[in-house]
């Protein structure tokens, strides 16, 4: 029997293969010179390499300190986020009202706007507001855009999932909070999981709201940038840039292998 698929020619391959390469040979050169014995530059081919840079990362405390901050503010935005924008997305999804495209656009505009317009706006706020700067006002300013993100992946969940599942789960008894514990959480499920992960993401590894709105505190990304700066143990940035790359990479693997049936809704389209 004869495929449908045809097979794709050299240039597709190459030009597969270049894309592929164009994007992880940064990632590839972080790997290397974390190993490098070139400590105040980054010299193509490295002149040696070695592993002492691992253990001075390890020992450095502001490289926890930065690393737990970022941890925490992503992890607490992301939870505001995952609550706030699901309960949006339902509302719009869900209801008709007057004014409902408009509130969608007010949503969705933060994520919109660039990333430097929001922190002044946000600057100001806090400033007329006289409200210090701590870990919070940096997690109110990644809220803007991690709710974002949820709300898109939720909206479009809960736009393809059918009211018919909800009715007939309120006829058949169920009050609200059971209907979406079992009826909707489960359809949506994946779709939050999505959209968590894009928001703890972008949390993590933001630099421009985060320099507006941390005063003098230093997420992971805000360390890595004032380290680049310094003429000395430069590598040991590449160490911990490693270092996440492998941590993120598992939950991301793991979600895959979760998500990657999923995709169907239930009683969709009936």
């Amino acid at each position: 029997m004869r495929s449908d698929r045809s097979s794709a020619g050299w240039p597709l391959k190459i030009a597969a293969a270049g894309g592929l390469l164009f994007l992880h040979l940064p990632i590839l050169l972080i790997f290397v010179y974390a190993f490098t014995t070139e400590e105040k530059s980054f010299q193509w081919p490295p002149p040696g390499f070695t592993t002492q840079w691992f253990a001075i990362a390890w020992n450095r405390p502001d490289v926890w300190e930065a690393l737990t901050l970022s941890v925490k503010v992503a992890s607490i935005a992301t939870v505001i986020a995952l609550v706030l924008g699901t309960l949006a997305a339902a509302a719009v999804a869900r209801s008709a009202f007057f004014g409902r495209e408009a509130i969608s656009l007010l949503v969705i505009l933060p994520i919109a706007l660039p990333g430097i317009v929001t922190g002044i706006a946000l600057r100001s706020a806090f400033s007329l507001a006289e409200i210090p700067y701590s870990m919070w006002t940096i997690i109110l300013g990644h809220g803007t855009f991690c709710i974002v993100v949820v709300y898109n992946n939720a909206v479009a969940r809960f736009r393809r999932t059918s009211g018919s599942l909800i009715e007939a789960s309120m006829d058949l008894g169920a009050d609200g909070f059971q209907t979406f514990r079992h009826v909707v959480l489960p359809n949506i499920a994946t779709a939050l999981l999505a959209g968590g992960m894009l928001a703890f993401a972008l949390s993590f590894d933001e630099v421009i709201v985060t320099t507006f709105t941390g005063g003098q505190q230093a997420t992971l990304p805000i360390w890595m940038l004032e380290e680049l700066i310094r003429p000395r143990q430069r590598p040991v940035t590449n160490v911990v840039a490693m270092l996440v790359v492998m941590v993120t990479f598992l939950p991301i693997l793991a979600a895959y292998y979760l998500t990657r049936d999923t995709d169907r809704i239930s009683g969709s389209g009936k």
